[in-house]
């Protein structure tokens, strides 16, 4: 639960005039769905949520981009604050340190997969005629499968494939439910399964969904 605050407060703070709505009443009307106390939030908090995440990323850029996916996270994750249980600015806080956590384990992971595609030789590939024609035939099968595929099922492969996500850091990242992701990435896999298998490809695809 995010009710649990990893840190002590932080000094900087906003201080609400007189006839300003608190923290706890802009919360209950964003569990209304109501978008203007979510500006108002953003508004009054984001100094202080940039000096959070700042003190863990060093990139200006990727503080303002990860100030947008924490706010985005407050809407959707709404309804979990309790007010009985702290105030709203401490959960926020917390939600924010946690997210910039994730974050950065995640560019973490992909510097390892980076470097151990720098360290590892290319292996080479001696195929014969009718070898290299399958290959050719399965690329290009993929290549038209892929086009097929609804969007969020390409972004899902593209974030599980080509950059090396787990699926928890795709949920991370995109801030899509990990059981919608992997619900995406099965049905993605089954159709390009499908019809590379249909080609007699099998390889890595043959076990994909297993």
């Amino acid at each position: 639960m995010l009710h649990t605050f990893d840190h002590p407060p932080l000094a900087i703070s906003h201080t609400i005039a007189a006839g300003e709505p608190t923290d706890e009443a802009l919360m209950a009307r964003i569990q209304r769905q109501d978008d203007r106390a979510i500006a108002i939030l953003y508004r009054r908090h984001t100094p202080l949520l940039r000096s959070v995440i700042g003190r863990i990323l060093n990139n200006d850029s990727d503080v303002d981009d990860l100030l947008q996916v924490v706010f985005l996270e407050v809407w959707r994750q709404a309804a979990h604050y309790d007010e009985a249980k702290g105030k709203a600015l401490g959960w926020i806080v917390t939600l924010a340190r946690r997210r910039t956590i994730d974050k950065v384990r995640m560019m973490q992971t992909y510097s390892r997969a980076q470097e151990r595609l720098r360290e590892e030789p290319e292996p080479a590939l001696h195929l014969g005629a009718d070898e290299e024609v399958a290959a050719s035939d399965t690329a290009k099968t993929f290549t038209r499968v892929l086009a097929t595929l609804p969007a969020a099922q390409r972004e899902a492969l593209d974030f599980a494939f080509y950059r090396g996500f787990s699926h928890r850091e795709i949920a991370v990242h995109t801030g899509i439910p990990l059981g919608t992701i992997k619900t995406r990435l099965e049905l993605a896999l089954r159709k390009v399964r499908t019809a590379i298998v249909a080609l007699g490809g099998i390889g890595e695809w043959a076990y994909a969904t297993a």
